[in-house]
């Protein structure tokens, strides 16, 4: 259960309605429909600053903004172009490119992975040597899990030292707070922060990258047909996404308020600012720091891409250009 498995939706770190008309609205601005990888949440504050201060507005775009239900099924809603473009987590746009999905890639804004062992403080687990016998909660398929292996392999320990209960994503969440696993593997900016403020608890990190393990997370994505029929747009997507996510890294309060109502499985404003503010550090490299949002680097795609055929989530490292039309990355600031 990998490729397959991440390619048919095992995924969440993670309902969304139909695209809006083609065309141009009342306005004259183009009436584009994302789709999120999940119910909003801090990740997604910048989308909500960006509508709120007319940053789409400026590059000619009205945009609906939709909650999903995992980053595969956005990928695939992408390619039956119910939306016009998608925020997917990276690994499952590989797999399900992998498997005839024909979608690119038009820029990755989380570089680097919220991958993360999460258990409460008070376990006494402070180094992955503690992770020793501990039961811990994964969701077979999804890239997390898949990628697991190779996080234990890089802290110099093996599958069977760690026993793992798997669960779906909201089953995790409950065994850990009720204890019934020592902890679970997910993304650190969008549990972490949930599961601190629902159990008063301080939770901590054992992260992928302090293992010196990385790959792409979440960024946009389009249609193949959209990209060469309006390549136009997708330019102007991408650039006003950058300006957003920019904006919203410089006023974090205020783009958090601007998701206040937007969507009642949100959490608490508390919540969101804690999850946008761990989502910050996660949007550059050390290629690409200071430079626009959503400008990625050639060596952080082969680097993604060779992690993820080594955990078996794509048959082979293929060519940059198989997942990524990189036409479109933002200047720099």
């Amino acid at each position: 259960m990998t490729r397959a498995a991440l390619a048919a939706g095992g995924e969440h770190q993670d309902a969304g309605a139909c695209g809006s008309d083609d065309g141009a609205g009342d306005d004259g601005r183009d009436a584009v429909t994302l789709q999120l990888n999940w119910y909003p949440y801090g990740e997604h504050a910048a989308f909500y600053y960006g509508v709120e201060e007319g940053i789409f507005e400026d590059h000619g775009i009205s945009l609906s903004i939709e909650a999903g239900q995992g980053s595969a099924r956005v990928v695939q809603a992408v390619g039956q172009r119910d939306f016009d473009f998608g925020w997917a987590d990276t690994p499952a746009l590989l797999a399900n490119v992998d498997q005839g999905v024909d979608v690119r890639s038009v820029g990755v804004f989380l570089q680097s992975t919220p991958s993360a062992v999460q258990f409460f403080s008070e376990t006494g687990i402070t180094e992955p040597e503690d992770l020793k016998g501990r039961t811990i909660a994964v969701s077979a398929g999804d890239a997390v899990t898949l990628t697991f292996p190779l996080y234990l392999d890089a802290v110099g320990l093996s599958e069977d030292d760690v026993v793992q209960q798997n669960l779906d994503s909201a089953g995790k969440n409950a065994a850990m707070m009720v204890g019934r696993v020592d902890g679970l593997i997910g993304f650190a900016h969008d549990q972490g922060p949930k599961l601190a403020d629902e159990s008063g608890k301080e939770v901590s990190y054992l992260r992928y990258t302090d293992a010196g393990l990385n790959f792409f997370s979440n960024g946009l994505l389009a249609h193949s047909s959209t990209i060469a029929d309006d390549p136009d747009l997708v330019e102007r997507m991408v650039a006003a996404t950058s300006e957003a996510f920019q904006a919203a890294q410089d006023a974090p309060e205020d783009a958090v308020a601007a998701m206040a109502g937007k969507d009642p499985q949100m959490p608490g404003e508390n919540v969101l600012l804690q999850q946008w503010q761990e989502t910050i550090p996660l949007l550059t490299t050390e290629n690409t720091e200071g430079q626009a949002p959503g400008t990625t680097d050639e060596d952080d795609w082969r680097s993604t891409i060779e992690v993820l055929a080594e955990a078996g989530l794509i048959n082979e490292a293929k060519p940059t250009d198989a997942y990524f039309d990189g036409s479109f990355t933002p200047e720099g600031r």
